[in-house]
């Protein structure tokens, strides 16, 4: 496998395993949490670090997966005690998130981890760093986490679709008709801490946002159907990545910065075109109502 492969590969399955899991989250109306999240995370990756003296594998996703829950409790606390929502998850993501940058302070030069690195990852290493066993190399470790990752969230979204979309779209139904609505919840937010944590060492923070999002915010223009809507989002993931490397590439600049650039240029062309929603569209049938009214008049 060529080195671009493997680039392309990583960014392709960070686009469908945010994209996938940041759809849910665009129709529940949290899509603020996800940004959160995929903050805050860093603390975990940190704390694991100084158990195991690792941050790479399981505990690093152990570690983000408890704090990625722990963000939503703490979320959920403030807001059921008068806080708003939006407030609260401001209070919540930057209280962890100082926490877990002053925390990397004491980890000094031991690990290849920073306050830039957090934040913008670097995907162009992650060919490098393969797993081996028994001396044969089975390829990037990054490409192992985020198929992990992946494989899991579609197992999980195809065993509680019918709780995932019943609680998405009426939650006091389904919490009438026994509904786990505060388990699938937490289920969702554990989806989305293992995949930031799976996509963080890569391309970090604000690409993880950015395919959690953007991908997921340009569907639901195009589309009104939930099962669609999902797939939208990964394919548009997948996209972002191919379009943003080619465009790292071209002009050479940041990799993960071109995919986030990418997700952008996707939900703006959804904006303008999309064929219920786009603005364009709706000035152009608007126009041609009225030229039509006119003529009818006329």
């Amino acid at each position: 496998m060529t080195y671009t492969f493997w680039i392309l590969l990583t960014g392709c399955l960070v686009g469908v395993t945010c994209g996938v899991t940041g759809a849910i989250l665009v129709l529940r109306k949290m899509a603020m949490i996800a940004d959160a999240i995929s903050h805050t995370v860093l603390l975990g990756i940190v704390g694991a670090f100084f158990i195991t003296q690792t941050i790479s594998g399981i505990p690093m996703l152990i570690g983000a997966g408890i704090v990625g829950i722990l963000t939503a409790i703490f979320v959920e606390m403030l807001n059921s005690s008068g806080v708003q929502s939006d407030a609260a998850i401001g209070v919540v993501f930057t209280s962890l998130f100082a926490l877990g940058v002053v925390l990397i302070s004491f980890i000094g030069d031991q690990v290849h981890l920073d306050i830039q690195h957090a934040l913008m990852g670097e995907i162009a290493f992650v060919p490098w760093n393969t797993l081996t066993i028994n001396g044969a190399d089975y390829g990037p470790i990054a490409v192992w986490m985020l198929g992990g990752v992946l494989t899991i969230n579609l197992l999980l979204i195809t065993l509680f679709y019918k709780e995932i979309k019943m609680s998405t779209f009426d939650p006091q139904f389904a919490t009438l008709i026994g509904v786990p609505v505060v388990m699938i919840h937490y289920l969702l937010m554990t989806m989305v801490s293992l995949s930031t944590v799976a996509s963080f060492d890569s391309v970090g923070a604000i690409l993880v946002v950015a395919m959690l999002i953007v991908p997921g915010a340009t569907a639901y223009l195009l589309t009104d159907r939930f099962l669609v809507l999902l797939i939208l989002s990964g394919v548009i993931g997948i996209l972002s990545a191919i379009l943003g490397y080619s465009f790292a590439v071209q002009f050479n600049v940041s990799i993960a910065g071109s995919m986030a650039v990418a997700t952008g240029v996707f939900f703006l062309g959804a904006f303008l075109f999309s064929p219920k929603q786009g603005v364009i569209i709706k000035k152009l049938r608007k126009s041609g109502k009225t030229i039509e009214q006119q003529k009818a008049e006329a």
